[in-house]
C-alpha cells in the first residue's frame, strides 16, 4: 500500500475513532468470541477474526494498527467490493442486469484486554437467494444505517464476557456481509433468522464448550423481548457443532402511535414474532470445507399480529467448499457450493402467516460460486436456481408475481485491507 492511500486509511480511522470516543458508542465482539457460526476460520495468526469470514475469502494477514491514545492501540482494517448482478423473472421495479457497491465498509476494533470494541462504519448491500435485490443507497438507508454493527465488551477473564450494541444473531450459519460467506448471495434458511439485533450478550468458554446468550430486540423491532442462546462444542480442530435456539417471548404486534416498533425493511412482521432451532455441523480440514445445517422455525397463532392458526418452516442446507493449495495447478481458487431446501406449513384458507411464497410453499436453490484470492483482492463469479412449489400466485417472482424459477448470475471484485 503507498503513502498516498495510507494516510487516507489512517484519516479516515482517526476521524471515525475521534466519534467513537466522543460518542460511547458500543461496539462488536473480538476474536475472542465463543459464538463464531460454524465454518468460520481463523485466517492467520496476526488476522482479525472479526468480522468473521467463512472458507474460502480469508482476511488481510497484516492488518494495520494506530496508537489511539487511552483507547489503545487500534486495528484498522475494512473491505471494498463491487458486484454486477443479472437475473430472469425478475421482481416489480427490478432491472433484469444491475451493478452496485457491495461493500464500502471501514473497521475498527480493539480486541484485548479488559475493555474491548468493535466498529463497522460505511455501505453494504445483502444480496439474497429468491428476494429483491436493493441497491446500496436502500439498503443502508432502510436497514441498519452507516454504521450495521458496533459492540462494547468486557472481558475480565479469558472465559467470561459480557458486551452491548449491535450484534449479529446467534442462530444460523451464514453472515449477513457477502466477504464473509461462501457465496455472494445469502440463502433461502437466511431470510428466516435476524441480520443484526441490538441489545446484551453473556459468553463463557470452557475448554472445547462455548456458550452464549443473547438479550435483543430480535428483528431489530425496538422491542427487547428476544432471548437466544447457542452452545459450540469444538470436538478436535476438524470437527465443531453449534446448536443454537431462540425466539420472541411477546407478541410483536404491528406499528401503532404507542408501540413504534416497525421501523424497517429489516423487520418482518411475522419472522420477528417466531421461535427459531438450528444444529450446525462443520468439517474443516484443507482442502474441504463441509457444513451441513439443520433450521426449524414455528410463528404461533396471534390474532394481533394477522396470524389467525400457525404455520412452521423447516429447512436444511449444505455449504461446502474446495480450496486448491499454494503447490496446486490453480493456487488460489476455490470452489463453493450450496445445496438448500426450504418447506412452509399452513393455508391461507386458515389464515397462515406467508413466511416464504404464500402459505405452505416450499423452495429450492442451488449456488455455484468460483472464487479466486491473491493476498487481499478477490475475484468471483457466482451462478444460482431456485425453484418453487405450492406457492401462492402474485407472491413468487416475476413482474406479475406467478413465475415459479429465477436464475440469476453475479460477479464480485474487491479487496479487504
Amino acid at each position: 500500500m503507498n503513502r498516498f492511500k495510507k494516510s487516507i486509511i489512517t484519516g479516515a480511522g482517526a476521524w471515525a475513532l475521534l466519534a467513537l470516543g466522543i460518542t460511547a458508542a458500543p461496539a462488536q465482539q473480538s476474536e475472542e468470541q465463543p459464538a463464531e457460526k460454524p465454518g468460520e476460520e481463523q485466517a492467520a495468526p496476526t488476522a482479525m477474526a472479526t468480522p468473521g469470514m467463512s472458507a474460502p475469502l480469508t482476511a488481510n494477514p497484516n492488518p494495520m494498527s494506530v496508537d489511539a491514545g487511552f483507547l489503545g492501540p487500534v486495528y484498522v482494517t475494512g473491505a471494498v467490493s463491487g458486484l454486477g448482478l443479472w437475473q430472469n423473472n425478475k421482481f416489480p421495479d427490478q432491472q433484469h442486469s444491475q451493478a452496485s457497491l457491495s461493500n464500502g465498509q471501514l473497521f475498527l476494533q480493539k480486541p484485548e484486554g479488559l475493555f474491548q470494541y468493535f466498529l463497522a462504519v460505511g455501505a453494504y448491500t445483502f444480496p439474497a437467494l429468491g428476494a429483491p435485490y436493493f441497491s446500496t443507497g436502500t439498503t443502508v438507508g432502510d436497514f441498519f444505517g452507516p454504521v450495521p454493527m458496533a459492540f462494547a465488551k468486557i472481558a475480565p477473564t479469558d472465559n467470561f464476557y459480557i458486551q452491548g450494541g449491535k450484534m449479529p444473531g446467534l442462530v444460523g450459519v451464514e453472515a449477513p456481509f457477502t466477504f464473509q460467506n461462501m457465496n455472494i448471495e445469502r440463502g433461502l434458511l437466511w431470510a428466516q433468522e435476524p441480520i443484526f439485533s441490538r441489545g446484551a450478550q453473556l459468553g463463557y468458554t470452557q475448554g472445547p464448550l462455548a456458550l452464549a446468550l443473547q438479550w435483543t430486540d430480535g428483528f431489530y423491532s425496538n422491542r427487547y423481548t428476544w432471548l437466544t442462546g447457542s452452545a459450540t462444542y469444538t470436538l478436535d480442530p476438524a470437527n465443531s457443532f453449534v446448536l443454537a435456539a431462540g425466539g420472541n417471548l411477546s407478541h410483536t404486534a404491528k406499528v401503532t402511535t404507542t408501540t413504534p416498533f416497525f421501523q424497517t425493511t429489516a423487520t418482518p412482521l411475522f419472522q420477528n414474532n417466531e421461535t427459531l432451532f438450528s444444529l450446525a455441523w462443520t468439517y474443516s480440514s484443507a482442502p474441504w470445507t463441509v457444513t451441513p445445517w439443520f433450521q426449524f422455525t414455528h410463528v404461533p397463532q396471534a390474532s394481533s399480529i394477522g396470524a389467525f392458526s400457525s404455520a412452521s418452516t423447516i429447512g436444511g442446507a449444505i455449504l461446502a467448499n474446495y480450496s486448491f493449495g499454494d503447490d496446486s495447478f490453480l493456487p488460489g481458487v476455490s470452489l463453493p457450493v450450496r445445496f438448500e431446501y426450504l418447506g412452509s406449513t399452513g393455508s391461507a384458507a386458515n389464515g397462515a402467516p406467508n413466511l416464504l411464497y404464500g402459505p405452505g410453499s416450499k423452495a429450492w436453490s442451488i449456488t455455484f460460486t468460483p472464487t479466486y484470492q491473491y493476498k487481499i483482492f478477490f475475484a468471483r463469479a457466482e451462478i444460482s436456481h431456485v425453484g418453487t412449489n405450492g406457492t401462492t400466485p402474485g407472491l413468487v417472482f416475476g413482474p406479475n408475481g406467478t413465475n415459479t424459477t429465477q436464475t440469476r448470475g453475479m460477479l464480485e471484485v474487491g479487496v479487504l485491507f
